[in-house]
């Protein structure tokens, strides 16, 4: 398909044109048509972001505010399902209501409480109830240390750590070195010295926390990989959460009756999909572990529509050998990201399973994804267009993205350069590391720190991670190109290329 056939696409070197009235109308049917619909009984008024019965409309909108909208107007229809047990929307919305009040009694605005679990639905909840609170809620990832998890809750100054009873004994050596930790509550069956999050929750008003939140305020506190040193918490605003909720239902055509699986773990960046699905009245559907077959079970089980990968996992699913024996034709989007996709996997992919996979690029401090490739340009791409397999898309309706040199001037078409960002889902800095916050942004642009270049349609392409070229010979070599020649051999399945030092 030419590229100017696209609807909503007129690219400038990262900016899209001619898509604002769309992008008007998508921001505020949500809350417009509850207003016209329950204004009077529930009210909603404009605030800061005030929370209680009251909602707040288009860029003013609080992350609670997506399950207050449906746990009012669809009370009974399906938010989250783990393990065979249904969540509703009014469930959710009362659970959500708890942890707010629970937490609230606990902390002061701007306070963050930490999270360690799995994929449980209790996750689900805490993802909107702790940031309706006014408080921001600290992922730790359970598979780091336990003295990793440590120094994330010390650099977080985190108040309270809410953790599931599986990973406390790990924990418990580490938790004297926390000098800020005041509330330590598990999720499980509780202890003699730590109570139960079901019986604190559980015994909190389901009435809404009545608070006044500012949508500029830290809801959710996520730590960087520390690829480049130790990790930094990159601190997502309500506004920046909302911003990237919208920018990919429009760009990625979310769906009512969309129902996401959630494969990767909760406290990844891809948990963004959670709100994503919510927003538009999907369902979640919680995938405790990756296991390939398992991931093919639940597919058909559910209807799933979408969910989302990383290059192996995906390839783990190609090579199963029961792939065949599962329908899987209830899907209609794969996404992949969190590592670069292999050309081969990628074409093993849609072949597969049709052109429904997506990509893109994003990363914890971008709220997602700044850069959309699309089924329809997958499309193109196996349809003739095959250098497109290595791009990662144009720029979403609501990101500016380019690449720059070192003194942040634009590159020509096919110079690679920095990728940098800017917009209103970008995070709004680092916790407590100004340094890290000064560095990371130029006049409002935010660095990538990874290698890019575009092509004169405005596709981009990621050469590398910045830290990761190598320099040989008075040349610059960027892993990635060399490990996909590595690739087409049909004996290699993962390929990674480092340098080391010419003795």
């Amino acid at each position: 398909m030419p590229r100017e056939s696209r609807s909503m696409c007129d690219i400038s070197y990262g900016r899209r044109r001619g898509v604002m009235p769309c992008l008007v109308i998508m921001l505020w049917a949500f809350p417009v048509v509850f207003n016209d619909t329950l204004h009077g009984k529930i009210g909603c008024r404009i605030t800061r972001g005030l929370v209680s019965d009251t909602y707040n409309l288009g860029v003013h909108m609080l992350l609670g505010d997506i399950i207050r909208w449906h746990g009012h107007k669809t009370p009974s229809r399906i938010a989250l399902i783990s393990e065979g047990r249904e969540i509703t929307f009014g469930s959710l919305l009362g659970r959500v209501n708890q942890v707010a009040n629970a937490m609230s009694a606990f902390c002061s605005p701007g306070d963050r409480v930490a999270i360690l679990a799995e994929n449980i639905p209790e996750y689900v909840e805490c993802y909107y109830g702790v940031p309706d609170a006014g408080l921001a809620l600290n992922f730790l990832n359970y598979r780091l240390h336990p003295k990793e998890w440590s120094w994330i809750m010390k650099n977080a100054e985190a108040r309270v750590l809410l953790v599931q009873e599986k990973f406390l004994e790990a924990l418990q050596p580490e938790l004297a070195d926390i000098p800020t930790l005041e509330h330590i509550i598990v999720i499980g069956s509780g202890t003699s010295q730590y109570p139960s999050y079901h019986d604190v929750v559980g015994a909190a008003s389901v009435d809404a926390v009545d608070r006044e939140v500012d949508v500029d305020s830290t809801a959710w506190l996520l730590y960087t990989s520390g690829t480049t040193g130790f990790p930094k918490g990159a601190m997502v605003t309500h506004r920046n959460l909302m911003v990237a909720v919208m920018n990919s239902v429009i760009e990625y055509e979310i769906q009512p009756d969309e129902r996401t699986l959630i494969a990767f773990p909760l406290c990844h960046v891809s948990g963004y999909s959670v709100p994503l699905t919510h927003f538009r009245g999907g369902r979640v559907v919680l995938f405790p572990m990756f296991e390939p077959e398992l991931w093919m079970k639940e597919v058909d089980k559910h209807g799933i529509t979408g969910t989302s990968m990383a290059p192996t996992m995906l390839n783990f699913i190609l090579e199963h050998p029961k792939v065949l024996d599962y329908k899987l034709t209830s899907l209609r989007g794969i996404g992949y990201g969190a590592a670069a996709m292999p050309v081969e996997v990628l074409r093993a992919a849609i072949k597969r399973f049709g052109p429904i996979v997506y990509s893109g690029f994003g990363m914890t401090e971008l709220g997602g994804n700044v850069l959309t490739f699309p089924k329809r340009d997958h499309e193109r791409a196996i349809n003739g267009d095959e250098h497109l397999l290595l791009s990662c898309g144009t720029p979403m309706v609501m990101a500016e993205v380019k690449v720059v040199d070192e003194n942040m001037v634009e590159c020509p078409p096919g110079v690679v350069g920095e990728l940098v960002v800017r917009g209103e889902q970008v995070l709004k800095g680092y916790f407590n590391n100004e340094e890290g916050t000064r560095k990371a942004f130029d006049d409002g642009w935010f660095h990538s720190g990874d290698m890019a270049k575009r092509d004169e349609e405005g596709f981009f392409y990621i050469v590398d991670r910045m830290k990761d070229m190598i320099l040989t010979g008075g040349e610059n070599v960027y892993s990635r190109e060399v490990e996909e020649v590595l690739y087409t051999h049909p004996s290699v399945s993962e390929a990674a290329v480092i340098g080391l030092p010419d003795p």
